[in-house]
């Protein structure tokens, strides 16, 4: 094995915030000081270097002098630390309106994974693969996210099975119910595709052509050419996370966990934007 010099565009002090969070959860659960074969500040490079070039953890760890076993563990400790400082969807909602923000935007997206043999009923009662989206013709979590106008993520679901539909996971994680809320008691409707269509009257979608093909009314065109002028900047969101934390355009981590990883790159975006807007 050859070692060579390489370098990692991320910020010095993203790499301290999260030794700090590290630092601290070896603290809570009583880790000895000189125990651990990578300080805290070595580990957050590694699980950084992990997310953003979305390096091979035996060969990432063999570069820190870490066994495979080791590496993966000290991963997953990183990822477990950043995606507890996630806010709750209410939080994020509260927080977006007394920023001044007029509406947030509702969207989901496939995160393409390994295969996984796990099977369940589809509404025809057929066998089918439940981390396969017919849709999309690959296997991946449907991760369900809400943006600002600006498209920055506030706020990202935990892991769905990829045969569901966006409206059905919405439904389930209690999104659709939260965002109801938001619009009557914040004043702060959300703004969603045609998939989201009946999820209630707080999440604004587009008016659908007639079904028996006849053109919509003029209202109704001016209604969804103005929706779309406010919506498309969402459609920014997880490609603001994608495009920045390589890691996530595929994972090999069961798809259960794609949510808190999500979660976890959401928090470094947020780190990145709130404190070092220079470095975006």
């Amino acid at each position: 094995m050859i070692a060579y010099r390489a370098m990692v565009d991320v910020p010095r002090e993203l790499v301290q915030h999260l030794g700090r969070l590290l630092a601290a959860e070896r603290r809570a659960k009583g880790t000895r000081r000189g125990t651990r074969a990578l300080t805290c500040f070595y580990q957050a490079l590694l699980v950084l270097i992990w997310f953003r070039k979305g390096e091979d953890l035996a060969l990432l760890g063999a570069g820190f002098g870490i066994s495979r076993a080791t590496a993966y563990r000290y991963r997953d400790e990183g990822i477990a630390v950043l995606a507890a400082q996630a806010s709750d969807l209410h939080t994020a909602l509260r927080r977006a309106a007394d920023d001044g923000w007029s509406h947030v935007i509702l969207d989901g997206k496939l995160f393409d994974c390994d295969r996984l043999t796990e099977t369940t009923l589809s509404v025809k009662g057929e066998t089918i693969d439940a981390w396969y989206s017919g849709k999309h013709r690959d296997f991946g979590a449907n991760i369900q996210a809400i943006m600002r106008p600006d498209g920055l993520p506030i706020w990202t679901s935990q892991a769905m099975p990829a045969h569901l539909h966006d409206t059905s996971c919405a439904r389930e994680l209690g999104v659709t119910a939260a965002l109801n809320w938001s619009a009557a008691e914040l004043d702060l409707p959300t703004l969603a595709d045609s998939g989201y269509e009946s999820a209630g009257h707080g999440i604004k979608t587009p008016i659908k052509q007639p079904a028996d093909g006849s053109r919509l009314a003029p209202d109704n065109r001016a209604y969804n050419r103005l929706l779309r002028g406010l919506r498309w900047q969402g459609e920014r969101g997880f490609a603001i996370l994608t495009g920045r934390w390589k890691t996530l355009r595929h994972t090999t981590a069961s798809p259960r966990r794609i949510g808190e990883i999500v979660a976890a790159a959401l928090h470094l975006t947020h780190f990145e934007y709130r404190y070092l807007p220079e470095s975006c």
